[in-house]
């Protein structure tokens, strides 16, 4: 009898170790993918955030450094993105890969420069020694607008072949400004 008991506690504890199991795999599921956030969502959770914070400090101040530093990061996005006309719309990150000294990440991120929309998937090579960490972008994929790839599709090309994201996002920033320019001449001109 006393068997039988121990028999049952048994099966228990292996019905647990196994549901922590697929609980701990699903959490690291979780923690690799991020999903997507549009900027209206990320305002609400700020908000959420911000209505939080206050709910928990009421009779104490909010830290004056925290709430300032808050709305530096604010009027810092905000003036970057009145600067390059950028405005990301999403962003996933996946890790592929992850060892001692490297780790492989896959991107996915779109968005508007001015009026044109992109969208970018690539893979972050990242590795670390003693004395530096270095970046390398790999099997870039760019996706522009229809009507606007026709007009940069030998850049785009070369700029996949490359890997060099500093060198899209600067070019696509003047060309997106400038076409903003003229497509705005033209609508005064009908």
């Amino acid at each position: 009898m006393d068997n039988n008991v121990y028999q049952v506690y048994e099966d228990e504890i292996r019905a647990l170790e196994e549901e922590i199991k697929l609980l701990t795999e699903k959490y690291e599921d979780i923690q690799q993918e991020s999903t997507f956030y549009s900027e209206e969502e990320i305002l609400k959770s700020m908000k959420s955030f911000q209505r939080e914070m206050q709910g928990e400090f009421k009779g104490h101040e909010c830290p004056s450094d925290l709430k300032a530093q808050l709305e530096s990061l604010e009027t810092d996005l905000s003036f970057l993105m009145k600067l390059t006309g950028f405005q990301f719309t999403s962003h996933s990150k996946k890790t592929l890969e992850k060892t001692g000294d490297r780790t492989v990440q896959k991107h996915r991120l779109s968005g508007n420069c001015y009026s044109l929309s992109f969208q970018l998937e690539f893979q972050l090579l990242v590795t670390q020694s003693k004395e530096k960490v270095s970046t390398v972008v790999t099997d870039l994929s760019i996706v522009m607008e229809p009507g606007e790839a026709s007009n940069v599709s030998k850049f785009v090309s070369s700029i996949e072949e490359h890997g060099n994201l500093v060198t899209f996002f600067r070019s696509l920033s003047t060309y997106a400004e400038w076409h903003e320019h003229r497509r705005c001449t033209f609508l005064h001109f009908k």
